[in-house]
């Protein structure tokens, strides 16, 4: 008796388990369609919003990049459009053959790539420091200063360092411009690759320091390859801050010669005329390779993200 009304009730309450799961499932149709509607509203929604901001942002390469192949007599229409009539190659031309853009090029990649070069170099032993030993006070207060020192605007010490390099005798030098940029990129640079090797785990250090790896060892053969996406990020930031200065790039050369690559594309715009076809075209081919390195950089940091994980 016992038995039967053991398997009754297991029989019973599996019924009504049964049930309730076919009214929960029910409800829960009803309320996936529901839910799946508002997801599609929602994603339409989104798309449609990006797609408006791509457009805004987008809108002033494209109409730079109009105008670069526009004729003297359409640029200059009193009905502009993004219509090209007759499209020419003449103010590329006339930017490379016919300028010193090319010098002005050669000079920027110089300065932006020591630049990224010096900031990686310094920002990664700092960082280091910072992210494995906090507590200290040296680290603190390198910390603080290295915090405070971003929120003082490069132009308030514009006349100082104008005065230093003057006293140095590094105006219209390369050398120069790497140490003002170094300076402000550093700081921030630390902090974005303080990051990266707080995730790093201290196990594998340890266990790197029993293989009898020392610190420059573990540096160079586990941390920074474990932290690759995170140097990819920092070097294309200081190279693209160094590549797009204009303020101190203007204001600390004064040779042609050596002038870099944003304040020289202000030859083109002169007291009473501006070059519109010319400065669109050095503007276009000073914006492609480094929007075309991104292009790259970001497909290689999708991979090293995904290595990254895969290693944790």
């Amino acid at each position: 008796m016992r038995a039967r009304e053991h398997v009754d009730g297991v029989h019973g309450e599996c019924f009504f388990c049964l049930l309730l799961r076919r009214i929960a499932a029910r409800e829960g149709s009803g309320t996936m369609i529901i839910g799946r509607k508002q997801r599609v509203i929602n994603t339409t929604l989104t798309y449609l919003t990006l797609g408006v901001f791509s457009i805004f942002c987008l809108f002033p390469f494209l109409w730079m990049l109009d105008t670069a192949f526009k004729p003297l007599e359409e640029v200059r229409s009193l009905a502009p459009s993004l219509l090209i009539i007759n499209p020419t190659l003449d103010n590329f031309r006339h930017v490379l053959v016919q300028s010193q853009f090319v010098a002005y090029f050669r000079n920027s990649a110089i300065v932006a790539a020591f630049s990224t070069l010096v900031t990686l170099l310094v920002s990664t032993f700092s960082s280091y420091a910072l992210s494995r030993w906090p507590t200290f006070l040296a680290s603190r207060s390198v910390g603080a200063a290295l915090l405070v020192s971003q929120m003082i605007p490069g132009v308030l010490l514009l006349v100082p360092i104008y005065m230093l390099m003057r006293k140095l005798d590094l105006l219209s030098t390369y050398s120069g411009l790497v140490i003002v940029y170094c300076t402000f990129m550093i700081p921030l640079a630390t902090f974005m690759l303080k990051g990266f090797f707080d995730a790093v785990p201290r196990e594998i250090e340890e266990a790197s320091e029993i293989d009898g790896c020392g610190r420059l060892g573990f540096i160079w053969r586990v941390l920074l390859p474990l932290s690759l996406p995170g140097i990819v990020a920092t070097a294309a930031f200081a190279f693209v801050a160094a590549w797009n200065e204009f303020m101190f790039g203007y204001v600390l050369i004064n040779d042609d010669a050596r002038r870099t690559l944003t304040p020289g594309i202000m030859i083109f715009k002169g007291s009473h005329v501006t070059d519109w076809g010319s400065l669109m075209a050095a503007s276009v081919l000073a914006v492609v390779p480094v929007a075309l390195c991104f292009v790259y950089i970001q497909r290689f940091l999708v991979s090293g993200l995904s290595a990254g994980a895969v290693k944790g």
